[in-house]
């Protein structure tokens, strides 16, 4: 893989949802001052997506950080002969229903894991992993989705139920914004399996990577008391999130400064607007050299299951 840049000239963050509603994206473009911070905005049409982002860049490198799973469980992936996982997702035509979500046990095999698409009796995520041919429910999650001695674990890839999961996002991802530009619609580069994040980025691109919120306060030691669901709760960030804006060299605009008092809205997208900012400053924050720009040198990590941008700690049960 050539060496990109190794500098960005636009970062940016979107807060996924499978819900248009909830998708946020926040935008930092680089001025000889630092960054210019905008206020977060809707996605809007994802198949236009990446392209206006390359535009707003004046065709300069894009980081882009998502808050989606981006790479597969390593149980899964060693049933698959291909090499890695944007040659899984390239191939992913093959197998026309893998991204229709199981409605029973009975209907779950690898070329369709997600599931359930509805609540039903027997619904557990061990009955999931067996109907796969996984040892156990372990065998869902990747290295990134497990507890560390930081934070709780996150949702396996292919559950589709309930608040905690991401299967959803991960489908509507992958289908309207990763695939398309795989296809060749946009020079898209998937981090960590293409190389180390810096090294992704070249002019007319971009380098899109895998983030977490959860771990992103914790990078910029930003201290949330409560849940982020809750207005007040993050209200009360508003301190800290204008010290990690400054660390950064990050300017907020007008639009920003107002979002961050207001604690991002009292309407239930309020969280997501939160998360989107948390998410591109975490992206400057690697940028900027503060966190690793590279995955554990584990190539199950590196060439299938991805990893979280800026993670450090390993899985408790590694």
């Amino acid at each position: 893989m050539p060496i990109g840049r190794l500098e960005a000239d636009l970062a940016a963050h979107a807060d996924w949802s499978v819900d248009p509603r909830k998708r946020w994206i926040t935008v930092a473009r680089r001025t000889s001052a630092g960054w210019a911070l905008a206020a977060p905005r809707l996605v809007g049409d994802v198949s236009t997506l990446l392209a206006r982002l390359i535009e707003e860049a004046s065709g300069g490198a894009v980081a882009l950080g998502a808050d989606l799973p981006i790479g597969l469980p390593r149980a899964y992936a060693a049933t698959r002969t291909e090499a890695d996982f944007p040659a899984f997702l390239r191939g992913v035509h093959l197998m026309p229903d893998f991204f229709s979500v199981c409605i029973g046990l009975d209907d779950i095999r690898v070329e369709r894991p997600f599931y359930p698409a509805r609540g039903i009796a027997g619904m557990t995520r061990l009955s999931h992993a067996l109907a796969l041919g996984l040892v156990d429910a372990t065998g869902l999650s990747r290295a990134c989705d497990r507890a560390t001695a930081e934070r709780p674990a996150g949702a396996p890839l292919f559950w589709t139920l309930g608040a905690n999961q991401s299967g959803k996002a991960a489908i509507a991802a992958w289908q309207g914004l990763i695939l398309p530009a795989l296809m060749g619609s946009v020079t898209l580069r998937l981090w960590p399996f293409e190389g180390a994040y810096r090294s992704l980025l070249a002019p007319g691109s971009i380098a899109l990577a895998e983030t977490y919120p959860a771990e992103a306060l914790r990078h910029l030691g930003i201290r949330l008391r409560g849940s982020k669901r809750r207005y007040a709760d993050r209200c009360a960030t508003a301190a800290a999130l204008v010290t990690a804006m400054e660390q950064q060299a990050a300017i907020p605009d007008d639009a920003m400064h107002r979002a961050v008092r207001d604690g991002f809205g009292s309407d239930a997208a309020g969280e997501d607007r939160f998360d989107s900012v948390l998410g591109v400053l975490c992206v400057l924050n690697v940028l900027a050299g503060n966190r690793p720009d590279s995955a554990p040198d584990d190539p199950w990590i590196r060439r299938w299951e991805g990893w979280v941008l800026g993670q450090t700690a390993m899985p408790r049960d590694r």
